[in-house]
């Protein structure tokens, strides 16, 4: 095991574990037919952080996830990832890119949204934007449910949702995202987008 350790560094559930006790979270162990996952909790809304696998049966691609559903008052939907060679492809072909008048945020990351009048109150915090620029991986949306395949949630009630390629290990990063997860259920609230009232359903 300490070969191991040493050659590919501390496993995903030492780190995880250490980050629960950082952040004041919960890292629940399930065991090897089982899904591991960190919960934190901040105010009403439980966050949950995971991996998960999808096969196409020739390769399969692991994902880290971060997710939490809350209240949407006003059918308020974003996404907003770094700018990028895909991304750029993408205006071309008349992607939705939303400018929100910050110059170093505009060229550095694809805004889009339901509500532009909205998506302007909600980056109006220096704050905010800080801990969004400090995430090297970044793809972070609102969404109504998980897909097909994925969970359903009530008709008023969306999910916070953060998705990339890969185990993230790296301590700083995790926290910080969990940091912005809290930081962005704040400014929902603030801007009256998200109920402060905690959903009637959790993630799974």
């Amino acid at each position: 095991m300490n070969l191991i350790r040493n050659v590919f560094g501390p496993s995903k559930d030492e780190i995880w574990s250490q980050i629960a006790n950082e952040i004041g979270g919960e890292f629940i162990d399930a065991g090897f037919w089982g899904k591991d996952v960190l919960l934190y909790k901040h105010n009403q809304w439980e966050i949950l952080l995971d991996t998960y696998t999808q096969s196409s049966g020739e390769q399969s691609t692991t994902y880290t996830r971060l997710r939490v559903p809350f209240i949407n008052k006003n059918d308020f939907y974003f996404k907003i990832y770094r700018e990028g060679y895909f991304s750029s492809i993408g205006k071309l072909f008349g992607m939705q890119d939303i400018q929100i008048g910050d110059p170093f945020f505009d060229k550095n990351f694809i805004i889009k949204g339901n509500n532009e009048f909205i998506l302007k109150q909600f980056f109006n915090d220096i704050n905010l934007k800080t801990l969004f620029n400090e995430q090297p991986q970044l793809s972070i949306e609102v969404k109504d449910d998980e897909g097909w395949f994925g969970q359903r949630y009530p008709s008023n009630v969306d999910v916070l949702y953060f998705q990339c390629t890969g185990v993230i290990k790296h301590k700083a990063v995790l926290k910080n995202l969990f940091e912005l997860f809290a930081a962005i259920l704040d400014r929902l609230v603030v801007i009256n987008s998200a109920s402060s009232k905690a959903p009637t359903v959790k993630v799974k």
